[in-house]
Order: structure tokens, then C-alpha cells, then sequence
């Protein structure tokens, strides 16, 4: 029984012919084999799913490194737009950890909080308030005075109370 050999596609003769060539071509252009192995493979990858027609072409190395070397300005392509995004991603990690705090930093933010806090525990509750009023919320003495019910002059003495208070457990 004689089997019928099955005709060689275009793409498959191509291969055969121009494989070699096409693989050293492409090393003398990259300088590594590696890669030139990858963009023969890519370049009759492309020819696979190409929708032109391969037969009878009259100079298929051209058309060959014509394949390649779009495929290298793509690869080119895709490599700056990832370095480029690399640097985003790495300018942004850079600008986040300047932004955010040390934990020591947090800490110590933490226990000068409850410090004050402790400070003006120890005030009178008209003098705590007033207090915090004025520094915190941005009042001005009038307005706390009035808030308060209470005259200007002893508004001022709630926060003269509060500031040595303040600088009291902060020096100790």
C-alpha cells in the first residue's frame, strides 16, 4: 500500500529554506542567540497566522527580514513602554515611602498626643475647652469668649493655663 505524501505548506517550505539563514541573520543583528532563536521562532509564528498568500514569492529572505524587523521595532516598542512604566511605578513607590511616616514617627506622634491630652485633663472643663477651641478649631479669642459665655481677658488665662500645662509634661 503507497501512501500519498502530503503536499509541504508555504510556510513549511519557507521554514526549511530559510530557517538557518534567518536564525543567523538575526544573531549577527541582536548579538545573542537566544533572542534570535525567540524572533525566527516569532517570525514564522507571524507567517502562520499571516492572511497573505506565501506561494511563489519571489524574494523570500526580503520578505523574511522585512517580518523580523517589524517584530524587532515591536519588541523595541514594547520594551520602552515597560521600562517607562517601570520608572512610573518606581518614582510612585519612591514619593510614597517619602510621604508616609516612619512607625518611630507615628509613635512618637502618638505618645505626644496622649501627652497633651493628659496636659489638659488637668485643666478646668470651660479652660479644656477654650483651649482646644482657639488651637484646634481655629477660633478667635472673641468667638470662644462668646461661645463660652465668659469674657476675653478669662479666655486668655484658660489658654496661658493651657500652654504651661502643655509645655510642663512635655519638658518633664
Amino acid at each position: 500500500m503507497v501512501t500519498a505524501a502530503i503536499p509541504a505548506s508555504p510556510v513549511e517550505v519557507l521554514y526549511a529554506d530559510h530557517h538557518g539563514w534567518l536564525k543567523s541573520w538575526l544573531r549577527r543583528k541582536l548579538g545573542c542567540s537566544d533572542q534570535a532563536a525567540d524572533l525566527a521562532h516569532d517570525t514564522f509564528l507571524r507567517l502562520l497566522t499571516t492572511k497573505e498568500i506565501l506561494t511563489d514569492l519571489a524574494e523570500p529572505r526580503a520578505y523574511l527580514t522585512t517580518t523580523a524587523r517589524r517584530l524587532m521595532l515591536d519588541k523595541l516598542r514594547r520594551e520602552r513602554i515597560e521600562q517607562a512604566y517601570l520608572q512610573a511605578l518606581a518614582l510612585a513607590a519612591d514619593s510614597l515611602q517619602q510621604a508616609a511616616p516612619s512607625p518611630e514617627a507615628v509613635l512618637g506622634a502618638v505618645q505626644a498626643v496622649e501627652q497633651l491630652a493628659a496636659a489638659l485633663a488637668t485643666l478646668a472643663p470651660k479652660g479644656r475647652e477654650a483651649f482646644l477651641l482657639h488651637y484646634l478649631e481655629d477660633e478667635s479669642q472673641p468667638a470662644v469668649a462668646q461661645r463660652l459665655g465668659i469674657s476675653v481677658r478669662m479666655v486668655q488665662k484658660y489658654l496661658a493655663q493651657g500652654l504651661v500645662r502643655c509645655q510642663h509634661i512635655l519638658s518633664a
